[in-house]
């Protein structure tokens, strides 16, 4: 992938997680506050945890920081797949969100975007 398309994907990625919680907020499902600069997405939870998303154009990978560990995302055949377990980073990103939100949460990609 080109440096230009993953800068294009991962900003329309995180801009769809930014619209996820801002209707999770209006909707009353869950008080996230999310502050994001650049590359870098900060979500706060209820209870003071936090998951990080965070580009990293070198090397073309998202990582994810949460109350679980770290992980590290590569964009495989039209999915960010986690890089030793080969887990979609939605589905995990959902996962650690619902267990640091203490509810089912679910991250949806962004529509045409992979």
């Amino acid at each position: 992938m080109s440096d230009a398309d993953y800068h294009r994907i991962t900003s329309a990625i995180l801009a769809s997680l930014e619209a996820t919680v801002d209707r999770w907020l209006e909707a009353d499902v869950i008080d996230i506050d999310s502050h994001r600069t650049g590359g870098l997405l900060e979500l706060s939870f209820p209870g003071g945890s936090k998951l990080i998303i965070n580009t990293q154009p070198p090397l073309q990978e998202l990582w994810l920081a949460a109350r679980a560990g770290g992980f590290h995302f590569r964009h495989v055949d039209g999915r960010w797949c986690d890089t030793r377990s080969g887990d979609d980073f939605f589905a995990v990103l959902s996962a650690q969100a619902s267990a640091q939100g203490g509810r089912a949460l679910t991250f949806e990609p962004p529509a045409g975007i992979a």
